[in-house]
């Protein structure tokens, strides 16, 4: 498989799994209906173990932009190749977003509440203040990038074990995600991935969901931006701890 191939199939999965769940738990009649929090963290966390499993072996499973762009500041991985990745990323994402809602059809049907169905595709702000939104999309993801960077370290250094045998390699990033939703989660939703975000919000845009609402747009760019700075603070601060 090639690396293109992978990071579109592993994003597929990962945002498949993510956002199917948030559509189990908040669209009517669903048999996770109110399943809460605890239920979409922890599946949002299995959903990143299936993606990196996938794409692990080939592409090395960045299925982020936010860790392509800081895994290639940190000089870990050729800029040259970042646009390939993050194409695929967003190609992932947006047919998994295609995906869930063709699942979930008679459900969103069934959901009168706009909110809930939008929050099957991207994320929103619990309490909208874009200064505090956009610090809490930032401080995510450099908690996200700068624990990715020494599971890197383990994986190219002398400590080997258990970072990178096989899918026991998947174990790692899927706890941090995991404690990322379950600690700072609940400001924001999470993104921690522009992808993740803005490529399902797309296809919110653009499918023919039952009764949806807007795709509050003036708000996209914080999970965009935000993660984007994230990940370059923590491959700086990485950078700046290895000198």
């Amino acid at each position: 498989m090639s690396p293109f191939s992978a990071e579109v199939l592993g994003t597929m999965f990962m945002i498949l799994l993510g956002n199917g769940v948030v559509a189990n738990v908040v669209l009517k009649g669903t048999k996770g209906n109110n399943g809460g929090w605890i239920v979409i963290t922890t599946a949002w966390a299995l959903a990143v173990f299936v993606g990196v499993v996938i794409a692990g072996p080939y592409s090395g499973a960045h299925l982020n932009p936010a860790v392509t762009i800081g895994l290639a500041i940190a000089g870990k991985f050729p800029w040259a190749n970042a646009p390939m990745y993050i194409a695929a990323q967003f190609i992932g994402a947006m047919s998994g977003a295609f995906l869930v809602w063709l699942l979930f059809k008679d459900f969103y049907a069934g959901t009168e509440d706009k909110g809930a169905k939008q929050a099957t595709f991207c994320t929103g702000p619990a309490i909208p203040n874009t200064v505090s939104n956009l610090i809490s999309e930032i401080i995510g993801t450099f908690v996200l990038i700068f624990v990715i960077f020494h599971f890197t370290n383990a994986e190219m250094g002398t400590d080997k074990s258990p970072i990178g045998l096989g899918s026991i390699g998947a174990l790692p990033v899927t706890l941090l995600v995991w404690v990322i939703g379950l600690s700072l989660g609940g400001t924001t939703g999470y993104a921690i991935n522009p992808a993740r975000d803005l490529g399902p919000r797309i296809m919110h845009a653009l499918l023919p969901v039952a009764g949806k609402g807007g795709n509050n747009w003036n708000y996209a760019w914080i999970p965009v931006i935000g993660p984007v700075i994230g990940c370059a603070l923590a491959a700086m601060l990485y950078l700046w701890i290895k000198i």
